[in-house]
């Protein structure tokens, strides 16, 4: 199988030093197997989307020379494939009609007195999930069906970084949401579509997103969809030890020193070094990249 990678920010503002640390992971895997490195602008939550930001993205990734090697695509004009994908869904009885709020499924946990870690979910507790897609009552959220406490649907995976990883998918988040009930598409429903159209072999992004990649793979199984491989690679971290993210205070990254921003970034992921300008920089970093992550076969032994 060809690699093929991809860096899929959100235009939610410009990139920061954890968003840098992301792209140029996945830039260096893709160039230390000679493979293709792609863009995509995950537009779906279009309320969320700052007019221009795309733009401005692509313009400090080319300033640090991270240059994608096709045109980049936007979620926002993938929603015939997204609703095709669906359609196979409830072709096979996966979904189906939900009309609780976050709100809703908060109060029934805490009503059975049951605690959640600050950076963990609610569960879905199956509140709708006897009602089909095709109800005849359009509002609502669109679910997935994942599994019941008499037969749990687990999946287990192998991360390039983090090793043999496994979830409970059912009791870890339940029936997820695929189309939103103000009609946008959900990202998990999404990045699976497009991940498969656009080839993508290897999936290189920051670990907060490894608890997604359960929701991912089976949605994967359902839609008959080749599962790429997996690496999620250390978070740059605010002042208050969250993720480094534009809600606690992340500044846009400055591209009048690239080669200052590429070092930040290697070191972050264990591949700084010595150089004179950012070519050079890139150039041995693929290099110690190669060395520190060596391409698993689709098994995931080395």
């Amino acid at each position: 199988m060809s690699y093929s990678g991809r860096f899929a920010p959100s235009p939610t503002g410009p990139l920061h030093a954890g968003s840098m640390v992301a792209a140029l992971a996945s830039w260096l895997d893709a160039r230390a197997r000679c493979g293709r490195w792609l863009v995509r602008i995950e537009d779906v939550d279009s309320p969320r989307r700052i007019v221009g930001a795309d733009q401005l993205i692509l313009g400090q990734l080319a300033a640090c020379q991270l240059l994608p090697d096709e045109l980049v695509p936007a979620q926002s004009q993938r929603g015939d494939a997204y609703a095709a994908a669906l359609r196979q869904l409830e072709g096979i009885g996966a979904t189906f009609r939900c009309s609780c709020s976050r709100r809703q499924i908060a109060a029934h946990w805490k009503g059975l007195g049951r605690q959640r870690g600050r950076t963990e979910e609610w569960p879905y507790p199956g509140t709708c999930r006897n009602r089909s897609a095709f109800d005849g009552r359009d509002a609502g959220s669109i679910r997935l069906r994942c599994g019941t406490d008499e037969s749990a649907i687990v999946i287990e995976w192998q991360d390039r970084r983090l090793g043999e990883q496994q979830q409970d998918l059912t009791h870890f988040c339940g029936d997820f949401v695929l189309l939103r009930n103000d009609g946008l598409w959900a990202y998990q429903l999404a990045v699976v579509v497009d991940d498969a159209a656009q080839g993508i072999s290897d999936v290189v992004r920051g670990e907060d997103l490894a608890d997604n990649t359960p929701r991912q793979i089976h949605l994967q199984n359902l839609l008959g969809l080749p599962r790429p491989r997996y690496l999620h690679v250390p978070l740059v971290l605010g002042a208050d030890g969250e993720k480094l993210s534009k809600q606690n205070g992340a500044q846009a990254i400055d591209t009048r020193d690239p080669l200052q921003i590429l070092r930040a970034a290697g070191a972050r992921l264990g591949v700084d070094g010595a150089a004179a300008t950012p070519a050079d920089w890139l150039a041995a970093a693929v290099r110690r990249w190669a060395a520190l992550y060596p391409l698993p076969n689709r098994h995931g032994a080395p």
